[in-house]
């Protein structure tokens, strides 16, 4: 019997901080009927019943709903910024800067391969390939 006693005995303190914390964190607007400080008198004097009559009557209904949140009304107004690998457009711009990289630094061995094949020619005595000239 003396469990359930300290057991209740803490669930009223329990209830009686979070609506301390709720009635000291809530906006002007969102408290009816008396003014704040006569709502944290009656938490601390009466701590059960002025507990749940500050979440009955206390509060605006829906104060403790947050916007933006599941179930919290309005949708966010703002979008939270994407990381760089979950955004497509710079993915895509990523893979077109790197293909156009690869196609110039291919074009650029493809020519470095034809001068070199063009001098061993030359050395050798043989004339160029027309087909195989690098373009000036």
């Amino acid at each position: 019997m003396a469990r359930l006693g300290v057991l209740l005995f803490l669930v009223q303190i329990v209830l009686a901080v979070c609506a301390l914390i709720s009635c000291l964190s809530a906006e002007e607007g969102q408290i009816r009927n008396l003014p704040r400080i006569a709502w944290v008198l009656i938490i601390l004097f009466f701590p059960l019943i002025g507990s749940i009559a500050w979440f009955v009557v206390g509060r605006e209904r829906g104060a403790g709903r947050r916007e933006g949140w599941p179930g919290g009304g309005a949708k966010p107004q703002r979008r939270r910024p994407v990381a760089p690998d979950d955004d497509p457009e710079f993915l895509r711009s990523v893979h077109e800067r790197t293909r156009k990289q690869d196609e110039e630094l291919f074009r650029r061995w493809e020519e470095d391969l034809r001068r070199r094949e063009d001098d061993l020619r030359r050395r050798d005595g043989e004339p160029p390939r027309e087909g195989d000239r690098p373009e000036v």
